[in-house]
């Protein structure tokens, strides 16, 4: 088959596309190892995702969110076929790497992006509170008080706020679902 630049075997690497291709781009890759019969060049395709908790009408909504927008990695080893196969898939622009050589993922650095994107964890909630900050209390038995945010918990979804009850400060565990921005 093709010439294997020396040095070089099987290794991640990641590849730039234009912003919002991420997926079509994984999906043509796809296609083209199938149709061109890669299998032994190109093994996988990924879009590094982690799962994150973002609050919609009120409700939990589990979600994916691109961890790096614009890229793609690829396991493969690198020889003149597969290089061209990657390089004109559609909505890719190339490899990261200095000049036209692809540069490897470390495995500290996939290790990592494993770590972040790996399907064993608990999808964490998006926060948009803050420690300190001024929230309304919209659900459960103190809904209607105002409180300040003295915790937060992102992987259980709760925080802890203060309320003045009888001129005291009194700790609440609530779910984000149960306050709102003041």
């Amino acid at each position: 088959m093709g010439k294997q630049a020396k040095g070089t075997g099987r290794n991640w690497y990641v590849i730039h596309t234009y912003s919002g291709y991420e997926h079509a781009v994984e999906k043509a890759m796809r296609q083209r190892i199938e149709a061109l019969n890669m299998q032994d060049y190109i093994f996988d395709v990924r879009v590094p995702e982690e799962s994150q908790i973002v609050i919609k009408r009120g409700e939990p909504v589990q979600e994916k969110k691109r961890i790096f927008p614009g890229y793609v990695l690829v396991e493969m080893i690198v020889t003149d076929d597969s290089w061209y196969v990657v390089r004109n898939t559609p909505n890719v622009t190339g490899f990261v790497g200095s000049g036209n050589i692809p540069v490897p993922v470390t495995p500290e650095e996939f290790g990592v992006i494993e770590k972040r994107t790996g399907g064993e964890k608990q999808p964490q909630f998006k926060i948009d509170f803050k420690m300190g900050e001024h929230v309304a209390i919209t659900d459960g038995p103190f809904a209607n008080y105002d409180g300040i945010i003295d915790t937060i918990d992102p992987e259980k979804g709760k925080v802890r706020v203060l309320v003045s009850i009888f001129d005291r400060e009194t700790p609440i565990e609530l779910d984000f679902t149960q306050i709102k921005k003041k």
